[in-house]
């Protein structure tokens, strides 16, 4: 073999941190030893793997390509090492989720995971449908569960389980002593939204089809408790995953506005990289997550 683990280990924190100096940081290495590491790899073959932009490090086509392959024989490389090592193979798991799936669904799932898998260890990470999805085409983390639809010629995209947004607003507001809302209701309303960009801000534009451009969007938010809590003191109307809002409505701190005209059902999605290894783990939690009771 003509390039070492340690070489492959280099050329692939680099391409992650985009950065000599960084990638030195996460290995414990000087920065001579990191580019002395990278040049050697690139000396052996007579190639080049990245494009100087600035002072950032970025994968040039050739190293775009190699990269899934690379990180596919890394992660083969880690299973043998804890299978010489008697710890199973199940490794660790690193895993993204928007916030709703984080918040209110994850705690549970990675619970689950680590009684089944026994010293397998999960990271997450929470963020919306368009930085998760960066993160998984970045190998950043190795599959996201994701609330908003996407479509990228490199991701594999595919239905977890269904959800249903849900309309809502304080006991005290008007809207509380309907037993439905109006399209004329939802343009009067003042509302409190997640950000754009992610999942549930698509899926509310998309139930909102036709009448959108006459909402007044008053406040966007980018965490769904802050939402609640904004909604709950009279700021406006807010909308958000049913999951994220059983307990106050249990509590009726927050009362639900049925929208009958509206369709607000939806999906969680699963989404990996197409060329990323298929780890035990990775086929474990997939397999943990499609037994786990749907809403």
């Amino acid at each position: 073999m003509r390039f070492t683990l340690r070489q492959l280990q280099v050329f692939l924190t680099v391409a992650l941190r985009e950065s000599v100096s960084l990638a030195a940081k996460d290995l414990a290495m000087s920065q001579s030893a990191v580019s002395g590491a990278l040049a050697d790899l690139e000396r052996q073959f007579d190639i080049q793997l990245f494009d100087r932009v600035g002072k950032r490090l970025q994968l040039n086509e050739l190293g775009r390509s190699l990269r899934p392959r690379a990180e596919a024989l890394q992660e083969h490389a880690r299973e043998l090492e804890r299978g010489f090592s008697g710890q199973g193979e199940a490794g660790e798991l690193r895993v993204g989720a928007t916030l709703s799936i984080g918040n209110y669904l994850m705690a549970p799932l990675m619970a689950r995971f680590k009684r089944a898998e026994g010293g397998a260890r999960v990271t997450l990470e929470v963020a919306n449908t368009a930085e998760i999805a960066r993160k998984v085409l970045n190998f950043e983390i190795d599959l996201g569960l994701i609330e908003g639809e996407l479509q990228h010629s490199e991701l594999d995209v595919s239905r977890w389980r269904q959800d249903e947004l849900v309309v809502f607003c304080a006991p005290s507001h008007p809207f509380a002593k309907k037993r439905a809302l109006t399209d004329d209701d939802l343009r009067e309303a003042s509302w409190i939204l997640r950000e754009r960009g992610s999942g549930t801000r698509q899926a509310f534009e998309l139930a909102m089809h036709g009448i959108l451009p006459e909402l007044e969007v008053s406040l966007e938010l980018q965490h769904t408790e802050g939402i609640k809590s904004a909604v709950k003191v009279g700021l406006g109307v807010g909308c958000a995953s049913r999951i994220a809002l059983e307990d106050a409505f249990r509590h009726k701190s927050l009362v639900e506005c049925p929208v009958p005209t509206r369709d607000f059902r939806r999906h969680f999605f699963f989404v990996l990289h197409k060329q990323k290894h298929r780890s035990s783990a990775i086929n474990s939690w997939l397999e943990l997550c499609r037994k786990y009771p749907s809403g």
